[in-house]
């Protein structure tokens, strides 16, 4: 009992003192190994709009090299929170697209980002979980549901509108007019 009172003591004095040394957040400790391990492949790129000290934001380009989105250009903003890695990022698509598992406002619908993620998952899974979206759409797990019907009931006509897209026309998607980035 002794040794406890002493301990809250020293505690409290600590407190009072101020500590010389900033504790760091968990969740960045992890960012950094996560970002030491971490390879892109030659199609990925990453900024960091804050500088290179914050971590827990950057923006991820993937350039598609293959499928329906070849040589589509997407950012997507990647915000980590500081419960990482037991809370997923949060990783919204800043580039338009015509995409079964993207809105038009840019949330991203990815298992992993939602009811399937782990902590021991880590921004390459997420990487390459994205990566994988854009080389294979899902019309199964959608969130824009006209986009995943078109891709279902004629996938090369949903092909066809996807590449006309990338011409950086404007495109009614449900009631709103969406402009496209030009790819070509």
């Amino acid at each position: 009992m002794i040794k406890l009172f002493s301990l809250k003591e020293e505690k409290a004095k600590e407190a009072a003192a101020g500590s010389s040394t900033a504790k760091v957040a968990p969740g960045l400790i992890r960012m950094q190994k996560d970002m030491s391990e971490l390879t892109l492949d030659h199609g990925c790129k990453l900024a960091f709009p804050n500088g290179k000290e914050d971590l827990m934001n950057f923006e991820l380009t993937i350039k598609a090299t293959d499928g329906i989105y070849r040589n589509g250009k997407f950012v997507f903003k990647v915000t980590v929170p500081s419960a990482y890695p037991h809370d997923p990022p949060k990783v919204q698509c800043l580039t338009t697209i015509y995409h079964p598992n993207i809105d038009m406002e840019g949330a991203v619908c990815l298992n992993i980002l939602r009811e399937d993620w782990k902590p021991v998952l880590t921004i390459q899974s997420v990487i390459m979980g994205l990566q994988f979206l854009i080389l294979e759409p899902n019309p199964d797990d959608p969130l824009n549901k006209e986009a995943a019907l078109h891709m279902t009931k004629n996938k090369q006509q949903f092909e066809q509108l996807v590449r006309q897209t990338f011409k950086g026309r404007q495109m009614r998607v449900g009631d709103k007019l969406y402009s496209f980035p030009c790819f070509e």
